[in-house]
C-alpha cells in the first residue's frame, strides 16, 4: 500500500536535508581564521619586500574641497556639504563604543566638515543613546529603526536546515554562524540598508561601527571628492574572508550570471576576485572564488550602485537562495564580488590616507598627519595573521588609485 502524501514530503525533506549535508562535510576545509600549522618552505605571507604604507603619501589628487570661512558650518544652510551622511546600524548597547568611533572621526575630520550622522537599529533607541551621541557631534543626528520586513528572517527559509546548517558550520568554527542577529544584520546591510526611507534622498554614505579607530587628520570633504572624480566605492582594508562561510556564494554569482552575462563591466575587477594565488586553500573552498574583500565597517560609498538594477537583481537572486542563513554570507564579500564584476575598477578608491583600526586590523599611511598608529603596520594580532592581506592581489591587477 503506497505511504500516504504527507509522509511521502516529509522523508524527500529529509533525504534532501541529509544530502544538502554530506556535501558540506565532503567539501569543508579547517577555519580560515585560525593560525596556521605551519607554512611550505620559503613561503612569506606578502607578496611584497614592503607594504607600501610604508612609503610617504599624502592626499588623493585635486580637486580637493576645503573649509574655507564658514563654508561648511554646522547652521549654514547653504553651506558647501553634498547630500551625504555618516551611517551606522547600531545596538544601544554599543553606545560607548559608537561614541569612542565618533570621538575618533569629529577630530580628525567631521569637526571640520559637519556632515551628518545617521543611526539605525532593529530597536527604538532609548534617550541616553540619543542625548549622549547628538552631544558628541555639532552635526545634526537622525535616528531610525530598521523595518521589520528589511530584518526579520524571510519566510522562504527552511528552519530545520537552517539549524542544521548552524550545527555544522559552527563545529567548522565559522563565527557567529549562531548568532541568528548576525545574519539579520549582513542581510540587511548587504541588500536593505540603502532602501531604507530615511535614506531615499541620500547619495552618499560614509559608513563607520562602533570600537573603530581614526588616526590622521583629513582636511578635504571626502564625499565631494568621491563626486567631483567620479567614485563609486572606497575601501581602507583588503582581506581574504572565511572560506568555509561562503562556499557557495561563488557559484550561486556564477549561476546569476548565466542569465546576466551583459552585467559584468569590461573593466572589472573579476581578476582580482578569481586569483587564489596567495590563498589557493580559500579558492579551493569557495569554488573558485579567492575570498579577497573589502572590510565593509569602512565604506565610503555612492548609493547610486546599490540602487542599480544589476545589483537589485544580483541582491535578489542570493537573497532567495538562502546563503545569508544556510552560511554566512557577509556584506562585505557580496558588496565586493558585486563591485568586481558590475563596476568599472577605476571607480574603486584606496583610501590610502585615512589611518583606520577595525581589530585585529590596520590602514596606517606613512604621512606626519597621523598620530597613534605605526606607518605600514597592517595587524596588532599575531604574525600569521598576514596572510590575510588582499591588497597585493588588488594592487596586481588594479593599482594603488
Amino acid at each position: 500500500m503506497a505511504l500516504p502524501k504527507p509522509i511521502r514530503i516529509l522523508a524527500a525533506v529529509t533525504i534532501c536535508l541529509f544530502l544538502f549535508l554530506f556535501v558540506q562535510i565532503f567539501r569543508s576545509e579547517p577555519g580560515q581564521m585560525k593560525m596556521p600549522e605551519s607554512l611550505p618552505v620559503g613561503q612569506k605571507y606578502q607578496e611584497w619586500d614592503h607594504d607600501p604604507q610604508l612609503d610617504p603619501s599624502g592626499e588623493p589628487p585635486d580637486p580637493l574641497r576645503r573649509v574655507e570661512g564658514d563654508n561648511y558650518a554646522p547652521d549654514n544652510e547653504n553651506s558647501a556639504r553634498i547630500n551625504a551622511t555618516i551611517l551606522s546600524l547600531v545596538r544601544n548597547s554599543e553606545l560607548e563604543e559608537m561614541l569612542q568611533s565618533m570621538a575618533d572621526l569629529e577630530r580628525t575630520w567631521n569637526h571640520k566638515f559637519n556632515y551628518p550622522w545617521t543611526f539605525f537599529n532593529d530597536v527604538p533607541f532609548t534617550d541616553e543613546f540619543k542625548k549622549r551621541t547628538s552631544a558628541a557631534t555639532k552635526a545634526k543626528t537622525y535616528y531610525h529603526q530598521v523595518p521589520a520586513e528589511h530584518w526579520d528572517i524571510p519566510s522562504w527559509i527552511n528552519m530545520d536546515l537552517y539549524h542544521e546548517s548552524v550545527s555544522l558550520l559552527v563545529s567548522q568554527k565559522v563565527q557567529y554562524m549562531e548568532k541568528p542577529s548576525y545574519h539579520q544584520m549582513c542581510r540587511w546591510n548587504s541588500g536593505f540598508f540603502s532602501q531604507h526611507p530615511a535614506l531615499a534622498h541620500t547619495q552618499y554614505y560614509w559608513r563607520v561601527e562602533p570600537n573603530v579607530h581614526f588616526f590622521c587628520d583629513v582636511d578635504y570633504d571626502v564625499f565631494r571628492w568621491m563626486q567631483d572624480h567620479n567614485k563609486t566605492y572606497g575601501w581602507n582594508v583588503n582581506i581574504h574572508d572565511s572560506a568555509e562561510s561562503i562556499s557557495t556564494l561563488w557559484p550561486e554569482t556564477l549561476k546569476f550570471l548565466e542569465d546576466k552575462k551583459e552585467y559584468v563591466h569590461e573593466n572589472s575587477a573579476r581578476a582580482w576576485l578569481e586569483d587564489g594565488s596567495k590563498r589557493p586553500d580559500n579558492k579551493r573552498v569557495a569554488h573558485g572564488y579567492s575570498t579577497c574583500h573589502f572590510w565593509s565597517n569602512f565604506e565610503i560609498g555612492d548609493m547610486s550602485f546599490w540602487r542599480s538594477q544589476k545589483y537589485r537583481d544580483y541582491f535578489d537572486h542570493l537573497d532567495k537562495s538562502g546563503g545569508f542563513f544556510y552560511e554566512r554570507w557577509g556584506d562585505a564579500p557580496v558588496h565586493s564580488v558585486a563591485l568586481g564584476l558590475f563596476e568599472d575598477k577605476s571607480k574603486i578608491h584606496w583610501f590610502r590616507d585615512i589611518g583606520y583600526q577595525h581589530i585585529p586590523f590596520f590602514n596606517c599611511p606613512n604621512n606626519p598627519k597621523c598620530k597613534g598608529c605605526a606607518k605600514g603596520r597592517f595587524t596588532d594580532g599575531a604574525a600569521w595573521l598576514e596572510r590575510e592581506d588582499c591588497r597585493p592581489i588588488w594592487f596586481k591587477h588594479v593599482g594603488m588609485d
